[in-house]
């Protein structure tokens, strides 16, 4: 089977975490009972998910119906993005930038298309002095994303409405700004697996990927207090675009481009003080 998912560009590691989620044990136990015989029912069960996922291509995280991020159990679906776990990184990120700037204060945080709501869940549940609030323009992803703070029982205000239009709307001000908006330019080849089971608003952000960049910082003084801080994910090949976006918009702020675990430039800190 591992040479199947290879063979169709997928991933050898994500039947052994099908087969982990599905038995309900860590791997030490799981590796620990590879001799024993697996009950028929059972099998059954792992033999339907191993083949949707090498033959119908769904995602694991579509079979299992959630997954994890920064510890923390998220539901997902065909109508959100898949949590990656570089953005686990971002949320590390805006932590510490939070300690730097703000010390303990107590501040006002916006996730700007929070999908299924991982940064924003995950940000509320680290820092009980965030008081959090996300957008995103599609309502089945914001269902989604309420169902994940009820999970993980935080409380976030959820605004529908596109990038900052229902920040802008309600006269709302925000000490942080963090975002991960759809990145990927609209010609660029994506895996089938991604490109048909993942909504592709939430995957392609116009010819060059930099479209909602744009329209965050065009527009983020609106929505921002004086002193402030915007971070951003972003693709590891726009460094240089995301500076210069940075410095039209904010011209006298602190922009720092930061590598991920995997030595490609994926962030961007604005600081403004």
């Amino acid at each position: 089977m591992g040479k199947k998912a290879l063979e169709q560009n997928l991933e050898k590691e994500a039947i052994k975490l099908l087969v982990l989620e599905l038995s309900q044990m860590d791997g030490a136990t799981f590796f620990s009972k590879l001799n024993d015989q697996i009950p028929e029912e059972q099998k059954a069960v792992f033999d339907k998910a191993i083949n949707l996922y090498l033959n119908e291509h769904l995602p694991v995280q579509h079979i299992i119906g959630y997954t994890y991020f920064y510890g923390y159990k998220m539901k997902v679906s065909d109508k959100v993005l898949i949590p990656r776990p570089e953005t686990e990184e971002l949320v590390s990120y805006v932590m510490q930038t939070y300690d730097d700037v703000f010390g303990s204060q107590v501040v006002k945080i916006v996730d700007v298309g929070t999908g299924s709501g991982a940064i924003a869940i995950a940000l509320a549940k680290e820092e009980p002095k965030f008081e959090v609030v996300a957008t995103d323009i599609s309502s089945e992803a914001l269902d989604v994303a309420k169902e994940n703070a009820a999970l993980n029982g935080v409380h976030i205000e959820f605004l529908e409405g596109n990038m900052l239009d229902p920040l802008i709307e309600r006269g709302l001000k925000f000490d942080i700004l963090v975002s991960n908006p759809p990145y990927i330019p609209d010609n660029e080849y994506v895996e089938d697996i991604v490109k048909n089971n993942e909504p592709n608003i939430a995957l392609f952000g116009g010819l060059d990927g930099m479209h909602f960049y744009d329209v965050i910082l065009s527009n983020a003084s609106k929505v921002l207090k004086s002193k402030n801080i915007i971070l951003f994910e972003h693709s590891y090949s726009k460094k240089k675009e995301m500076e210069h976006l940075a410095r039209k918009y904010f011209p006298k702020a602190n922009v720092e481009v930061i590598k991920d675990l995997n030595r490609k430039d994926r962030f961007t800190i604005i600081i403004n003080q």
